[in-house]
């Protein structure tokens, strides 16, 4: 388990969900995006508690490993959410080889049409 501190709460949420959710925040900060997740988490008074995150480009995020016996919180469908946004930010952010050395060679990057 790790605890997740936004603002001024720090919750606990499974290591899996808590470093997609980092991740997450980053790629939407590298494309000045924004997104709210919701999380099953356990609060400071040992309750299951539903959180949800506002991600903006200055969201401060911060994740930290917690010693625990408690049982983490189920996340699956947030976990699957969540790593399928950062693929999707990731392949968005990638510029494929071909435009990449194209673009290096300062050639023209429109069609016939004059469209880029």
């Amino acid at each position: 388990m790790k605890h997740v501190t936004y603002s001024d709460k720090s919750l606990l949420v499974g290591d899996e969900v808590a470093d997609l959710l980092m991740e997450y925040a980053t790629q939407l900060g590298r494309m000045s995006q924004t997104d709210t997740v919701t999380l099953r988490a356990i609060g400071a008074d040992g309750n299951e508690v539903s959180a949800s995150f506002l991600l903006n480009p200055s969201t401060i995020l911060m994740v930290e490993s917690a010693s625990t016996t408690a049982t983490e919180p189920e996340n699956d469908l947030a976990e699957q959410y969540l790593q399928s946004r950062i693929n999707g930010l990731r392949q968005s952010f990638e510029v494929p080889p071909a435009l990449a050395s194209e673009g290096a060679e300062g050639d023209d990057l429109t069609d016939s049409d004059g469209r880029a």
